[in-house]
Protein backbone atom coordinates (compact mmCIF):
# COMPACT_ATOMS: atom_id res chain seq x y z
CA UNK A 1 0.00 0.00 0.00
CA UNK A 2 1.29 3.17 -0.15
CA UNK A 3 3.12 5.92 2.26
CA UNK A 4 0.77 7.21 4.89
CA UNK A 5 1.18 10.58 5.95
CA UNK A 6 -0.94 10.86 9.33
CA UNK A 7 -2.17 14.87 9.23
CA UNK A 8 -3.28 16.41 13.26
CA UNK A 9 -5.51 19.61 12.45
CA UNK A 10 -5.08 21.15 15.87
CA UNK A 11 -7.01 24.60 14.88
CA UNK A 12 -10.22 26.15 17.29
CA UNK A 13 -9.92 27.45 20.99
CA UNK A 14 -12.30 24.88 22.53
CA UNK A 15 -15.00 27.43 23.73
CA UNK A 16 -17.25 24.78 25.56
CA UNK A 17 -14.41 23.82 27.77
CA UNK A 18 -13.46 27.26 29.07
CA UNK A 19 -12.05 28.16 31.50
CA UNK A 20 -9.65 25.25 31.15
CA UNK A 21 -9.41 25.49 27.45
CA UNK A 22 -8.25 29.22 26.27
CA UNK A 23 -7.21 30.72 22.52
CA UNK A 24 -3.17 30.47 23.52
CA UNK A 25 -3.73 27.40 25.39
CA UNK A 26 -6.56 25.18 23.51
CA UNK A 27 -8.18 21.88 24.30
CA UNK A 28 -5.96 19.82 22.46
CA UNK A 29 -3.42 20.68 25.33
CA UNK A 30 -5.83 19.47 28.05
CA UNK A 31 -4.56 17.01 30.42
CA UNK A 32 -6.42 14.15 30.61
CA UNK A 33 -6.68 11.74 34.13
CA UNK A 34 -3.70 9.68 33.14
CA UNK A 35 -1.62 13.35 32.17
CA UNK A 36 -1.43 12.80 28.74
CA UNK A 37 -2.91 15.81 26.44
CA UNK A 38 -5.19 15.43 24.08
CA UNK A 39 -3.16 15.99 21.45
CA UNK A 40 -0.52 13.40 22.87
CA UNK A 41 -3.15 10.69 22.60
CA UNK A 42 -3.29 11.87 18.74
CA UNK A 43 -0.30 11.74 17.79
CA UNK A 44 0.48 8.35 19.82
CA UNK A 45 -2.15 6.53 17.21
CA UNK A 46 -1.20 8.28 14.48
CA UNK A 47 2.62 6.91 14.95
CA UNK A 48 1.97 3.59 15.53
CA UNK A 49 -0.10 3.02 12.13
CA UNK A 50 2.09 1.03 9.40
CA UNK A 51 3.61 2.74 6.25
CA UNK A 52 4.05 6.43 8.08
CA UNK A 53 6.28 8.64 6.33
CA UNK A 54 6.05 11.66 8.39
CA UNK A 55 3.51 12.98 10.79
CA UNK A 56 2.11 16.18 9.56
CA UNK A 57 0.62 18.57 11.97
CA UNK A 58 -1.70 21.76 11.05
CA UNK A 59 -1.36 24.73 13.85
CA UNK A 60 -1.47 27.96 14.83
CA UNK A 61 2.48 28.95 15.20
CA UNK A 62 2.12 30.82 18.46
CA UNK A 63 1.16 27.12 19.63
CA UNK A 64 4.36 25.34 17.54
CA UNK A 65 6.97 25.58 20.38
CA UNK A 66 4.58 23.76 22.90
CA UNK A 67 3.13 21.84 20.33
CA UNK A 68 6.85 20.45 19.66
CA UNK A 69 7.39 19.66 23.55
CA UNK A 70 4.29 17.37 24.09
CA UNK A 71 5.51 15.52 20.96
CA UNK A 72 9.16 15.36 22.18
CA UNK A 73 7.82 13.51 24.96
CA UNK A 74 6.40 10.45 22.65
CA UNK A 75 8.58 10.19 19.29
CA UNK A 76 10.62 7.46 20.87
CA UNK A 77 10.89 6.06 16.90
CA UNK A 78 12.19 9.22 15.62
CA UNK A 79 9.24 9.71 13.04
CA UNK A 80 9.66 12.78 11.10
CA UNK A 81 7.82 15.96 12.14
CA UNK A 82 6.23 18.44 9.90
CA UNK A 83 4.15 21.11 10.29
CA UNK A 84 2.06 23.57 8.74
CA UNK A 85 2.04 26.59 10.66
CA UNK A 86 -1.08 29.16 10.63
CA UNK A 87 -0.73 32.56 11.28
CA UNK A 88 -4.89 32.33 12.24
CA UNK A 89 -7.44 30.12 11.76
CA UNK A 90 -9.13 29.44 8.46
CA UNK A 91 -11.16 26.19 9.03
CA UNK A 92 -10.29 22.61 7.97
CA UNK A 93 -10.64 23.01 4.27
CA UNK A 94 -7.48 25.31 4.07
CA UNK A 95 -5.78 23.34 6.08
CA UNK A 96 -6.35 20.30 4.33
CA UNK A 97 -6.09 21.70 1.07
CA UNK A 98 -1.82 23.29 2.32
CA UNK A 99 -1.66 19.43 3.45
CA UNK A 100 -2.20 17.80 0.66
CA UNK A 101 -0.13 20.39 -1.63
CA UNK A 102 2.79 19.55 0.60
CA UNK A 103 2.26 15.83 0.76
CA UNK A 104 1.96 15.41 -3.31
CA UNK A 105 5.09 17.27 -3.75
CA UNK A 106 6.87 15.39 -1.31
CA UNK A 107 5.78 12.10 -1.58
CA UNK A 108 3.55 11.81 -4.92
CA UNK A 109 -0.51 11.93 -5.50
CA UNK A 110 -0.62 8.54 -4.46
CA UNK A 111 0.15 8.94 -1.18
CA UNK A 112 -2.58 9.10 1.52
CA UNK A 113 -3.51 11.19 4.06
CA UNK A 114 -5.09 10.33 7.35
CA UNK A 115 -6.93 13.45 8.68
CA UNK A 116 -7.32 13.64 12.46
CA UNK A 117 -8.80 16.17 14.54
CA UNK A 118 -6.22 16.85 17.60
CA UNK A 119 -8.48 17.10 20.19
CA UNK A 120 -10.52 14.05 19.96
CA UNK A 121 -10.26 10.92 22.48
CA UNK A 122 -10.60 7.27 21.26
CA UNK A 123 -9.60 4.51 23.85
CA UNK A 124 -10.22 1.40 21.39
CA UNK A 125 -6.91 1.61 19.43
CA UNK A 126 -7.53 -2.09 17.99
CA UNK A 127 -10.53 -0.99 16.38
CA UNK A 128 -8.79 2.69 15.11
CA UNK A 129 -6.48 0.47 13.59
CA UNK A 130 -8.63 -1.81 11.48
CA UNK A 131 -11.08 1.15 10.41
CA UNK A 132 -7.49 2.63 9.26
CA UNK A 133 -6.99 -0.11 7.03
CA UNK A 134 -10.17 -0.27 5.65
CA UNK A 135 -10.34 3.11 4.64
CA UNK A 136 -6.95 2.82 3.42
CA UNK A 137 -7.96 0.14 1.06
CA UNK A 138 -10.70 2.44 -0.37
CA UNK A 139 -8.85 5.33 -0.85
CA UNK A 140 -6.51 3.22 -3.13
CA UNK A 141 -9.30 3.33 -5.31
CA UNK A 142 -10.12 7.26 -5.30
CA UNK A 143 -12.00 7.47 -2.42
CA UNK A 144 -12.54 10.21 -0.04
CA UNK A 145 -13.10 8.56 2.97
CA UNK A 146 -14.68 8.98 6.44
CA UNK A 147 -14.96 7.76 9.47
CA UNK A 148 -18.79 6.59 11.02
CA UNK A 149 -19.44 6.22 14.55
CA UNK A 150 -21.97 4.36 15.40
CA UNK A 151 -24.31 6.44 17.49
CA UNK A 152 -25.19 5.35 21.07
CA UNK A 153 -27.77 7.90 21.69
CA UNK A 154 -29.92 9.96 19.95
CA UNK A 155 -27.52 13.27 19.99
CA UNK A 156 -28.28 16.60 18.93
CA UNK A 157 -24.43 18.03 19.28
CA UNK A 158 -23.30 16.11 16.55
CA UNK A 159 -23.48 16.43 12.64
CA UNK A 160 -24.50 12.73 10.97
CA UNK A 161 -23.71 10.59 7.45
CA UNK A 162 -26.73 8.72 5.89
CA UNK A 163 -25.24 5.62 4.65
CA UNK A 164 -25.98 5.08 0.79
CA UNK A 165 -25.41 2.32 -1.24
CA UNK A 166 -23.24 -0.72 0.85
CA UNK A 167 -19.31 -0.67 -1.30
CA UNK A 168 -18.12 -3.74 0.55
CA UNK A 169 -18.81 -5.65 4.48
CA UNK A 170 -17.88 -2.79 6.02
CA UNK A 171 -18.13 0.48 4.38
CA UNK A 172 -20.88 2.55 2.01
CA UNK A 173 -21.24 5.69 -0.11
CA UNK A 174 -22.14 8.15 1.46
CA UNK A 175 -25.51 9.34 0.96
CA UNK A 176 -25.76 12.40 2.61
CA UNK A 177 -23.96 15.06 5.38
CA UNK A 178 -27.01 16.04 7.37
CA UNK A 179 -26.37 19.13 10.01
CA UNK A 180 -27.13 19.14 13.66
CA UNK A 181 -30.71 17.92 14.18
CA UNK A 182 -32.90 18.18 16.20
CA UNK A 183 -33.87 15.61 19.49
CA UNK A 184 -37.05 13.56 17.55
CA UNK A 185 -35.11 13.94 14.81
CA UNK A 186 -32.15 12.65 16.16
CA UNK A 187 -34.22 9.89 17.65
CA UNK A 188 -35.14 8.67 14.48
CA UNK A 189 -31.98 8.57 12.99
CA UNK A 190 -31.01 6.10 16.17
CA UNK A 191 -34.04 4.24 15.55
CA UNK A 192 -33.80 4.04 11.87
CA UNK A 193 -29.71 2.93 11.78
CA UNK A 194 -29.10 4.55 8.73
CA UNK A 195 -26.95 7.42 10.53
CA UNK A 196 -23.77 7.55 11.60
CA UNK A 197 -22.33 10.71 13.79
CA UNK A 198 -19.43 12.47 11.84
CA UNK A 199 -16.08 12.39 13.45
CA UNK A 200 -14.30 14.49 11.02
CA UNK A 201 -11.82 12.25 10.27
CA UNK A 202 -11.11 11.72 6.60
CA UNK A 203 -8.60 9.20 4.65
CA UNK A 204 -7.85 9.98 0.99
CA UNK A 205 -4.96 10.00 -1.33
CA UNK A 206 -3.83 13.31 -1.85
CA UNK A 207 -4.33 13.74 -5.84
CA UNK A 208 -8.04 12.77 -4.82
CA UNK A 209 -8.61 15.82 -2.31
CA UNK A 210 -7.02 18.01 -4.95
CA UNK A 211 -9.22 17.00 -7.54
CA UNK A 212 -12.66 17.69 -5.89
CA UNK A 213 -10.78 20.81 -4.51
CA UNK A 214 -10.53 21.67 -8.16
CA UNK A 215 -14.00 20.46 -8.96
CA UNK A 216 -16.09 22.25 -5.65
CA UNK A 217 -14.31 24.73 -4.16
CA UNK A 218 -11.35 25.96 -6.74
CA UNK A 219 -10.92 29.31 -5.10
CA UNK A 220 -9.95 27.42 -2.20
CA UNK A 221 -6.99 25.37 -3.93
CA UNK A 222 -5.98 28.33 -5.71
CA UNK A 223 -5.78 30.53 -2.76
CA UNK A 224 -3.95 28.01 -0.70
CA UNK A 225 -1.50 27.56 -3.90
CA UNK A 226 -0.78 30.69 -3.73
CA UNK A 227 -0.33 31.12 0.03
CA UNK A 228 2.53 28.24 -0.48
CA UNK A 229 4.51 30.03 -3.41
CA UNK A 230 4.84 32.93 -0.68
CA UNK A 231 5.40 30.92 2.21
CA UNK A 232 8.90 30.00 3.89
CA UNK A 233 10.12 26.13 4.70
CA UNK A 234 12.45 25.91 7.63
CA UNK A 235 14.03 22.55 8.05
CA UNK A 236 16.29 21.28 10.34
CA UNK A 237 16.85 17.14 12.25
CA UNK A 238 13.63 14.76 11.70
CA UNK A 239 11.42 18.24 11.38
CA UNK A 240 10.35 20.57 8.81
CA UNK A 241 7.94 22.83 8.89
CA UNK A 242 6.27 25.59 6.63
CA UNK A 243 5.52 28.96 7.75
CA UNK A 244 1.86 30.22 5.82
CA UNK A 245 2.76 33.82 4.45
CA UNK A 246 0.25 35.99 6.57
CA UNK A 247 -1.01 38.57 3.80
CA UNK A 248 -2.07 35.87 1.03
CA UNK A 249 -3.23 33.34 3.49
CA UNK A 250 -5.67 36.27 4.88
CA UNK A 251 -7.05 36.24 1.49
CA UNK A 252 -7.90 32.10 1.60
CA UNK A 253 -12.12 31.58 1.87
CA UNK A 254 -12.97 30.90 5.87
CA UNK A 255 -14.53 27.24 4.83
CA UNK A 256 -14.84 23.71 6.29
CA UNK A 257 -13.65 20.64 4.60
CA UNK A 258 -17.52 19.46 4.66
CA UNK A 259 -19.07 22.53 3.23
CA UNK A 260 -16.22 22.84 0.13
CA UNK A 261 -16.21 19.41 -0.73
CA UNK A 262 -17.57 16.40 1.03
CA UNK A 263 -21.16 17.50 0.81
CA UNK A 264 -21.11 18.37 -2.60
CA UNK A 265 -18.58 15.56 -3.96
CA UNK A 266 -20.05 12.01 -5.86
CA UNK A 267 -16.88 10.19 -4.15
CA UNK A 268 -17.36 10.06 -0.87
CA UNK A 269 -17.38 6.67 1.58
CA UNK A 270 -17.89 6.26 4.76
CA UNK A 271 -16.38 3.48 7.36
CA UNK A 272 -18.42 2.51 9.95
CA UNK A 273 -16.81 1.86 13.48
CA UNK A 274 -16.78 1.67 17.21
CA UNK A 275 -13.74 3.55 18.27
CA UNK A 276 -14.42 3.91 22.06
CA UNK A 277 -14.80 7.74 20.39
CA UNK A 278 -15.63 11.25 22.08
CA UNK A 279 -14.94 14.55 20.34
CA UNK A 280 -14.46 15.78 24.17
CA UNK A 281 -17.26 19.24 23.17
CA UNK A 282 -18.41 19.79 26.47
CA UNK A 283 -17.58 19.51 30.43
CA UNK A 284 -20.31 17.28 30.11
CA UNK A 285 -18.10 14.91 28.13
CA UNK A 286 -15.37 15.59 30.49
CA UNK A 287 -17.09 14.54 33.28
CA UNK A 288 -17.81 10.92 31.55
CA UNK A 289 -14.76 9.87 31.63
CA UNK A 290 -14.87 9.29 35.10
CA UNK A 291 -16.90 7.01 37.38
CA UNK A 292 -19.02 8.97 39.73
CA UNK A 293 -19.37 8.17 43.36
CA UNK A 294 -22.53 6.81 45.50
CA UNK A 295 -23.90 10.89 45.45
CA UNK A 296 -23.30 10.67 41.84
CA UNK A 297 -20.35 13.26 41.84
CA UNK A 298 -17.14 13.21 39.92
CA UNK A 299 -14.39 15.81 41.98
CA UNK A 300 -10.83 16.36 41.35
CA UNK A 301 -8.99 18.24 44.09
CA UNK A 302 -9.69 18.98 47.46
CA UNK A 303 -13.19 19.30 48.78
CA UNK A 304 -15.90 19.18 51.40
CA UNK A 305 -19.56 18.39 50.19
CA UNK A 306 -22.74 18.09 52.07
CA UNK A 307 -25.98 17.14 50.24
CA UNK A 308 -24.34 17.29 46.66
CA UNK A 309 -25.62 15.11 44.05
CA UNK A 310 -24.72 14.54 40.51
CA UNK A 311 -21.58 17.05 40.10
CA UNK A 312 -18.61 17.60 38.40
CA UNK A 313 -16.16 19.29 40.65
CA UNK A 314 -12.57 20.10 39.10
CA UNK A 315 -10.58 22.21 41.47
CA UNK A 316 -7.17 21.02 41.30
CA UNK A 317 -5.45 23.80 42.91
CA UNK A 318 -7.99 25.01 45.92
CA UNK A 319 -10.03 23.66 48.58
CA UNK A 320 -14.35 23.73 47.37
CA UNK A 321 -16.78 23.43 49.88
CA UNK A 322 -20.27 22.59 48.67
CA UNK A 323 -24.14 22.28 50.40
CA UNK A 324 -27.02 21.26 48.95
CA UNK A 325 -26.17 21.29 45.18
CA UNK A 326 -27.53 19.13 42.43
CA UNK A 327 -26.65 18.56 38.52
CA UNK A 328 -23.61 21.47 38.29
CA UNK A 329 -20.63 21.81 36.90
CA UNK A 330 -17.88 23.84 38.40
CA UNK A 331 -14.48 24.72 37.35
CA UNK A 332 -11.87 26.37 39.00
CA UNK A 333 -9.32 27.81 37.75
CA UNK A 334 -6.13 30.41 39.56
CA UNK A 335 -7.98 33.39 37.63
CA UNK A 336 -11.59 32.28 36.56
CA UNK A 337 -14.45 30.18 37.97
CA UNK A 338 -17.33 28.57 35.81
CA UNK A 339 -20.22 26.99 37.70
CA UNK A 340 -23.01 25.52 35.17
CA UNK A 341 -26.13 23.89 35.28
CA UNK A 342 -24.78 20.36 34.06
CA UNK A 343 -27.63 20.41 31.36
CA UNK A 344 -26.43 23.30 29.17
CA UNK A 345 -22.63 22.77 29.28
CA UNK A 346 -22.75 23.44 25.62
CA UNK A 347 -23.52 26.75 26.45
CA UNK A 348 -20.03 27.51 28.30
CA UNK A 349 -19.72 28.91 24.60
CA UNK A 350 -21.22 31.97 25.30
CA UNK A 351 -19.29 32.83 28.36
CA UNK A 352 -15.88 32.35 26.22
CA UNK A 353 -17.59 34.56 23.20
CA UNK A 354 -18.64 37.13 25.56
CA UNK A 355 -15.05 37.84 27.23
CA UNK A 356 -13.64 37.91 23.61
CA UNK A 357 -15.61 40.63 22.34
CA UNK A 358 -14.81 42.43 24.92
CA UNK A 359 -11.20 42.13 24.71
CA UNK A 360 -10.66 40.20 28.39
CA UNK A 361 -7.17 38.53 28.93
CA UNK A 362 -8.96 35.67 30.42
CA UNK A 363 -10.24 34.49 27.28
CA UNK A 364 -6.66 34.49 25.49
CA UNK A 365 -4.76 33.85 28.52
CA UNK A 366 -4.14 31.75 31.53
CA UNK A 367 -2.66 32.84 34.65
CA UNK A 368 0.38 30.33 33.47
CA UNK A 369 1.63 31.24 29.89
CA UNK A 370 3.87 29.18 27.60
CA UNK A 371 6.46 30.21 26.03
CA UNK A 372 9.03 28.37 23.55
CA UNK A 373 11.72 29.28 26.47
CA UNK A 374 9.42 28.32 29.70
CA UNK A 375 6.87 29.73 31.23
CA UNK A 376 5.49 32.88 33.38
CA UNK A 377 3.28 33.08 35.83
CA UNK A 378 1.59 36.54 37.03
CA UNK A 379 1.52 36.35 40.75
CA UNK A 380 0.01 39.72 41.47
CA UNK A 381 -1.05 42.58 39.51
CA UNK A 382 -2.40 46.17 39.96
CA UNK A 383 -1.60 50.21 38.81
CA UNK A 384 1.66 50.65 37.99
CA UNK A 385 2.93 47.17 38.83
CA UNK A 386 3.36 43.34 38.00
CA UNK A 387 5.30 40.53 39.76
CA UNK A 388 5.59 37.28 37.96
CA UNK A 389 7.57 33.88 38.50
CA UNK A 390 9.60 32.83 35.56
CA UNK A 391 11.04 29.88 34.82
CA UNK A 392 13.65 29.21 32.15
CA UNK A 393 13.81 25.63 30.72
CA UNK A 394 17.53 24.50 30.54
CA UNK A 395 19.24 25.55 27.04
CA UNK A 396 16.66 28.14 26.62
CA UNK A 397 16.75 31.95 26.79
CA UNK A 398 14.09 34.81 25.91
CA UNK A 399 14.77 36.91 23.58
CA UNK A 400 16.77 39.86 23.63
CA UNK A 401 14.13 43.47 24.02
CA UNK A 402 13.72 46.36 25.13
CA UNK A 403 10.48 48.36 27.28
CA UNK A 404 9.81 51.82 27.06
CA UNK A 405 7.17 52.39 29.95
CA UNK A 406 8.44 49.77 32.68
CA UNK A 407 11.63 48.90 34.37
CA UNK A 408 12.33 45.29 35.39
CA UNK A 409 13.73 43.81 39.01
CA UNK A 410 15.32 40.03 38.15
CA UNK A 411 15.69 38.14 41.52
CA UNK A 412 17.10 34.61 41.11
CA UNK A 413 15.31 31.86 43.11
CA UNK A 414 16.83 28.61 41.84
CA UNK A 415 19.47 28.09 39.41
CA UNK A 416 21.48 30.41 37.49
CA UNK A 417 21.00 33.07 35.14
CA UNK A 418 22.98 34.43 32.04
CA UNK A 419 22.48 38.27 31.70
CA UNK A 420 23.01 40.45 29.57
CA UNK A 421 21.15 44.22 30.79
CA UNK A 422 22.43 47.16 28.41
CA UNK A 423 26.43 46.68 27.93
CA UNK A 424 26.63 44.54 30.74
CA UNK A 425 27.14 40.25 31.10
CA UNK A 426 26.00 39.22 34.21
CA UNK A 427 25.81 35.84 35.75
CA UNK A 428 23.29 35.58 38.62
CA UNK A 429 23.14 33.06 41.18
CA UNK A 430 20.56 32.24 44.08
CA UNK A 431 19.48 35.43 45.74
CA UNK A 432 20.99 37.55 42.79
CA UNK A 433 19.72 40.70 40.99
CA UNK A 434 19.77 42.94 38.48
CA UNK A 435 17.22 46.35 37.86
CA UNK A 436 16.78 46.98 34.37
CA UNK A 437 16.17 50.62 33.11
CA UNK A 438 13.37 51.53 30.83
CA UNK A 439 14.58 51.44 27.44
CA UNK A 440 17.83 49.06 28.20
CA UNK A 441 18.26 46.12 26.18
CA UNK A 442 18.14 43.02 28.47
CA UNK A 443 17.79 39.36 27.80
CA UNK A 444 17.73 36.12 30.26
CA UNK A 445 19.53 32.81 29.54
CA UNK A 446 19.72 29.37 31.49
CA UNK A 447 23.07 27.99 30.54
CA UNK A 448 22.84 25.28 33.47
CA UNK A 449 21.27 21.76 33.46
CA UNK A 450 18.15 22.62 35.34
CA UNK A 451 15.49 24.85 35.48
CA UNK A 452 16.22 28.26 36.59
CA UNK A 453 13.39 29.98 38.48
CA UNK A 454 12.99 33.73 38.53
CA UNK A 455 10.56 36.70 40.20
CA UNK A 456 10.28 39.40 37.86
CA UNK A 457 9.01 42.49 39.75
CA UNK A 458 7.53 45.29 37.23
CA UNK A 459 7.27 48.74 37.65
CA UNK A 460 5.78 51.64 35.53
CA UNK A 461 3.36 53.85 33.96
CA UNK A 462 2.34 50.54 31.62
CA UNK A 463 2.95 46.96 32.34
CA UNK A 464 1.06 45.58 29.47
CA UNK A 465 2.42 42.52 27.60
CA UNK A 466 2.56 44.30 24.35
CA UNK A 467 5.40 46.76 25.84
CA UNK A 468 8.22 44.93 23.90
CA UNK A 469 10.20 45.12 21.00
CA UNK A 470 12.28 42.11 19.89
CA UNK A 471 15.74 42.96 18.71
CA UNK A 472 17.32 39.03 18.51
CA UNK A 473 15.02 35.74 19.12
CA UNK A 474 16.06 32.27 18.90
CA UNK A 475 12.95 31.35 18.24
CA UNK A 476 12.24 33.43 15.06
CA UNK A 477 10.30 35.84 16.67
CA UNK A 478 11.68 39.04 15.36
CA UNK A 479 10.03 40.00 11.85
CA UNK A 480 12.65 39.54 9.03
Amino acid sequence: MSTLVPCIIAGGAGTRLWPVSREAMPKPFMRLPDGQSLLQKTFTRAANLPDVAQLLTVTNREVFFRTLDDYRALNTAAIELGFILEPFGRNTAPAIAAAALQVAQRYGGDAQLLVLPADHLITDIAAFAQAVDSARQLAEQGWLVTFGILPTRAETGFGYIEKGPALNTDSFKVAQFVEKPDALTAQGYLDGGMHLWNSGMFCMRADSVLRELKAHAPQVLDAVSHCLEHSQIFEGQQQRHLELDSASFARVPDISIDYAVMERSQHVAVVPCQLGWSDIGSWQAVRELTRADENGNQCTGENVLHDVHNCYIDSPKRLVGAVGLNDLIIIDTPDALLVADARRSQDVRHIAQALKRQGHDAYRLHRTVTRPWGTYTVLEEGPGFKIKRIVVKPGAALSLQVHQRRSEHWIVVSGAAQVTNGDRDLRLDTNESTFIQPGTPHRLGNTGEAELVMIEVQSGEYVGEDDIVRLTDIYGRVPV
